[in-house]
Order: C-alpha cells, then structure tokens, then sequence
C-alpha cells in the first residue's frame, strides 16, 4: 500500500508540472497537504515517517532553495561576464588588434557593483590587529603572490607589522631611494610607468588610445592668462611659451604604497572629488574610458619653477582610503556621497581671502619629500606646465623601482 502511495502520489506530480492535471486533481492533492510539494512529503511520510528534526532540516533546506539572493547572484554573473569579456580582449590584443572600449551597458554593469562597500569592509581587515603568530603566514602570503621586496623595507622582520595597513604602508630604507640632484622632476612613486607626453587638445591619454578630458578630471579652474576664449588647456598655462605635458604612474599591490613629491613646489588648493572605486588594472584602463575621471580621486594643484603643476592620487578598488600628510582633514569613501560632487580646501586663503602674494601661505613640498600614501595599489598623474623642449627620460611600461625612482622622470 505504500509503494502504490508513492507511486500514485509521483506520477499526479509529474502531471501537474508539465500542466496535464485538472483542477479537480490539483484539489484533491492540496487537500492531502499544503501544496504540491508538501502533499508528496506528507504521502512519503506516512509510510516512512521522519523524525521531528529531520522535517525541520529538510523544510529548512527546501525555504533555502526557494529564496532567491540578489546580491551574490549580481555578483557572480557580473563577474563571470566581465571575466569573459577580459580574456576575449586578451585574446584580440594578442591578435594584434586594437583594444575595443567597454560599451555603456558594460560599464553600467561594472557601476553596480558594490566596490565603495567592499573597500571600506577591506579598510577595516586592514585595522585588525593580528596575532603574532598569525602575521608571518600572512605577509608571507602576500609577499608570494605579489613579489614584495621585503629587502628594501626598513623592517624586514614580519612580526613588526601589527595590521595589514601597517604592512602595505610599510618605509623604505634611506639608501634605496637616492635623490637625482640634476633632475627638476623625479618619480612621484614605485611602479609601472602606463603612459606620458605633451597634452594634445584639452585631452589626456590614461593608457594609449584610451583618453578623459581635462575639465572632467580637474574640475574648474581659474585662468592663468587673460584670454576669455583660450581651451582648458591654455587656462592653465601662465606663460604662452610653455606647453603641458603628463605622467601616469601605475602602483600595483606588491609596490611600495607611500608617493613622494616629484619636485620643489607649492600646494595652493586640494579638491577632493568623491566617486566609484573600479579597478585601476592596466586592463581595466585600456578598456573603461576616462576612468580616472570616474574614480574617486584628490587633486592637489599649485605651481613650481615652470608654472602649473597638479599631482593626483586616485583611488582603485580596495583603496577607498587616500592619505595626504599635510591635511589631517581629509576623508575619503564616505558612506554617501552626491554624483558630481566635489570639495575644496585652499591652502592660501585666511578668512576665504585669497592671499596675493606667491606662495604665501602655501604648503611648501622639497623634492622626494613623503607626501601620502595608499591602502593598496593604485595610481599617481602628474599634469605640469613646463618649457616646450621638454623631453622624457621614460620608456612606456617601464618599471620604476626605488633604486630607478630617482631618474625615471628628468629633463635633458
């Protein structure tokens, strides 16, 4: 009799899923239990009875399966989708053709993910004070995977470090970063040189091909000269003979996370722009166009020997956090932000009067002075006013390393 009760109550369930049963028989099986489901369990359980714990465990599982998770689901498929669309341009670039730019539903995509949420869960594992037995496996884990040179860190012993901000953060001995004296302009980091020149039409190139605009990844400036119908680019420059030119650092996980300043010069504005946290990948930089106009960034802006100079530190995925050491009032990835949006801080203004005098009042910064630092990598453009001789001691992709910092970026 029990058998021929499975059976039965199998083969009505079979019938209503495929959409042949009447409502007579879906009535009748609802009336045995709560609902198709339910009324297969009830019939199974009258000749195989089940524990009380085990019809909690089993109902249990089934209201897992049957709630859907936004979140992880977004997560996954995103991912999956953004992974695809990696190696295909793997694939096309090493077929020789060019990089193909991420389409707006891609990018929408990309938005949605929750990174800003993600890089201040990270920036607290980042405070967490570990064990002391804990921290060597740590850091050594992070020292393979990402090629750290611990060598070059002034405390090689890995039980120093208390947390992994401490680690990331962590200062180099003197000797490894010597000062190029002949040079006006040295690297401002440790890293992956993505690309440089002269400015060309108001536009910037973050990688070659890729461009952002300098209004958009600026904001509003004053202008340096009284010509009312100049471009952006020419706001900028205070003298008619000099022309603009740019560096794009890149900084990945396993370099030295600290900047320096790049040369002798004055801080007169910081403006801190809140934004997404996308990775800053050289990948994702061929394929997301003006993405550094997208991210967070804090853009420090003043003048040195040849006029304008701006250096801007930009956020990246799990490096919500950008320290400046001067201004103790900065903050960056805050929960709520307005799109668009960005915030001023004058250093030469008392009483929101402009002072007049040059350089009064102004933050002072010496060539290879520390300057800030970030969570993990990311990247540093350098945006200067300079004559138009200049010329580049660089190579593009050229790897700076600490023993190189110092003539990487000089004039001949």
């Amino acid at each position: 009799m029990a058998v021929s009760l499975r059976t039965e109550c199998s083969r009505v369930i079979m019938r209503s899923r495929c959409g042949l049963c009447t409502r007579e028989t879906m009535r009748e099986l609802v009336a045995v239990g709560r609902c198709v489901r339910c009324a297969r369990f009830n019939d199974v359980n009258r000749a195989f009875p089940l524990s009380s714990c085990q019809q909690r465990s089993f109902t249990a599982g089934r209201g897992l399966l049957s709630r859907p998770r936004p979140l992880p689901l977004l997560l996954g498929t995103g991912g999956a989708y953004l992974g695809y669309q990696y190696y295909k341009r793997r694939g096309e670039q090493d077929d020789g053709a060019p990089p193909s730019l991420a389409t707006p539903t891609q990018v929408a995509l990309y938005r949605s993910f929750p990174t800003r949420l993600l890089s201040r869960a990270w920036g607290r594992v980042n405070r967490v004070e570990l064990p002391t037995w804990l921290r060597k496996p740590v850091y050594s884990l992070y020292i393979w995977t990402f090629g750290v040179n611990m060598q070059e860190a002034a405390v090689e012993d890995l039980h120093y470090y208390r947390n992994l901000g401490e680690f990331f953060c962590r200062r180099l001995k003197p000797a490894v970063r010597p000062l190029c004296t002949s040079s006006c302009l040295i690297s401002p980091a440790d890293g992956k040189v993505l690309h440089f020149g002269r400015v060309q039409n108001s536009e910037v190139e973050q990688v070659k091909g890729v461009t952002y605009t300098l209004e958009n990844f600026l904001g509003p400036q004053k202008s340096q000269n009284n010509n009312l119908s100049s471009s952006f680019r020419d706001v900028l420059l205070s003298c008619p003979e000099s022309d603009l030119f740019h560096v794009v650092v890149y900084l990945a996980p396993g370099d030295y996370h600290c900047f320096h300043s790049p040369t002798d010069w004055t801080v007169e504005l910081r403006r801190h722009f809140p934004g997404l946290l996308m990775s800053v990948n050289p990948s994702v930089a061929h394929w997301v166009k003006e993405l550094f106009c997208l991210n967070e960034r804090v853009v420090l802006t003043g003048q040195w020997q040849h006029g304008f100079f701006s250096l801007t530190a930009v956020g990246a995925t799990n490096v919500g956090s950008i320290r400046v050491y001067f201004d103790q009032d900065l903050k960056t990835n805050a929960p709520h932000y307005s799109k668009g949006s960005f915030y001023d801080r004058s250093y030469v203004a008392i009483d929101n009067q402009v002072l007049k005098a040059a350089g009064e009042g102004a933050v002072v910064l010496q060539k290879g002075e520390a300057l800030g630092e970030f969570n993990l990598g990311s990247t540093i453009v350098l945006l200067f006013e300079a004559p138009k001789d200049f010329r580049f001691n660089l190579q593009p992709g050229q790897r700076i390393r600490p023993i190189e910092a110092a003539r990487a970026v000089c004039v001949n």
